[in-house]
């Protein structure tokens, strides 16, 4: 079915297809709609009193990276479960694929994982799509395997019985390709956003209840990487400001790279417990994390000032970037 929100989308970010448009927030742009529909979502599987969320599904088995199964539901509704071996670092798309799935099935699509030293797949979910494959099957076209381990690929149906399909898993990026060869001059980082984990919105939900005047905005964006080496900051930074919410950044003359104890002394006071929440969250831990800053200032009116640092934080090992704006004005 088609769901009221989608969890992940994406933009093709060359600044060259861009159109002139006004900036952000006195004028605020979309990157893209959201696709919107009259059905409800098929929500990830309840967490059971043990914590492992592979005791509210089925186990049906091994799934490999390069391979597919097939599935035969036989209730109504329900969860399949499949396991599967990544290392860390691995780029994955996951699809229950149109080919081999029944017509008219209606499917949902989560990762959990890694397993750890109790067998438990735990509750941490790292990417999940309702309608996003052909019709309403499902389709996640890149997550990134944090850790090495075993994870559980699981499929959602509500109208599966006397259906079937075929999920299959491939390696689009990462540690997973054999031999990535060098990325091309002006290659373009294309993004997918993911929603934060919820202790992260926690945090910054926390910290904008502090005070009036100051308020700021937090995004992940998820790349896919085909090659070997690592994505530039540049790179990253580009392919931010090609969205058209962050026009107005692109005026600033002379961006500031940071170290990540200078982006802790930039944000205000309130926010700076974000940070180590984002480096414990996203990063692998022995990744370089890089930094840059961009400024604009405008007014409203009188006592209409406003200030507005934009804050690009690449971790290059875990190919994602987060995007901090950090905001206030007079009041």
């Amino acid at each position: 079915m088609r769901g009221n929100l989608k969890q992940a989308w994406l933009w093709m970010l060359p600044v060259a297809l861009l159109g002139a448009c006004g900036g952000a927030p006195e004028a605020a742009l979309e990157d893209g709609a959201l696709e919107e529909g009259t059905q409800a979502l098929i929500s990830a599987p309840t967490l059971p009193a043990s914590g492992n969320i592979a005791d509210s599904t089925t186990l049906k088995g091994p799934l490999s990276i390069g391979g597919a199964v097939a599935g035969y539901p036989s209730t109504l509704p329900g969860y399949f479960g499949y396991t599967l071996q990544a290392n860390a670092g691995a780029q994955l798309a996951l699809e229950v694929t149109h080919l081999g799935s029944s017509m008219y099935l209606d499917t949902g699509l989560f990762l959990y994982g890694p397993k750890d030293a109790s067998g438990s797949h735990g509750a941490t979910l790292h990417a999940q799509d309702d309608d996003s494959g052909y019709g309403t099957l499902s389709k996640v076209g890149l997550v990134t395997v944090p850790k090495t381990g075993e994870y559980l690929v699981v499929v959602g149906f509500v109208n599966g019985v006397d259906k079937q399909f075929r999920l299959q898993a491939a390696c689009v990026g990462g540690t997973c390709l054999p031999n990535p060869q060098p990325a091309p001059a002006g290659a373009v980082l294309t993004y997918v956003e993911n929603p934060l984990t919820e202790r992260l919105q926690y945090t910054l939900d926390t910290a904008n209840q502090v005070r009036e005047d100051a308020t700021s905005y937090l995004r992940r964006l998820d790349y896919q990487w085909p090659y070997s080496g690592e994505a530039t900051l540049t790179q990253a930074a580009a392919a931010v400001l090609a969205q058209g919410r962050y026009i107005g950044y692109r005026s600033d003359p002379a961006p500031l790279v940071l170290s990540l104890p200078e982006l802790n002394d930039a944000m205000y006071s309130q926010f700076r417990p974000l940070l180590p929440v984002m480096l414990e969250t996203y990063g692998n831990g022995v990744e370089t994390v890089q930094v840059k800053r961009y400024y604009r200032t405008f007014s409203t009116g009188p006592n209409g000032d406003n200030w507005r640092s934009l804050y690009v934080i690449l971790f290059p090992q875990s190919y994602k970037v987060l995007v901090y704006e950090q905001t206030a004005h007079e009041i």
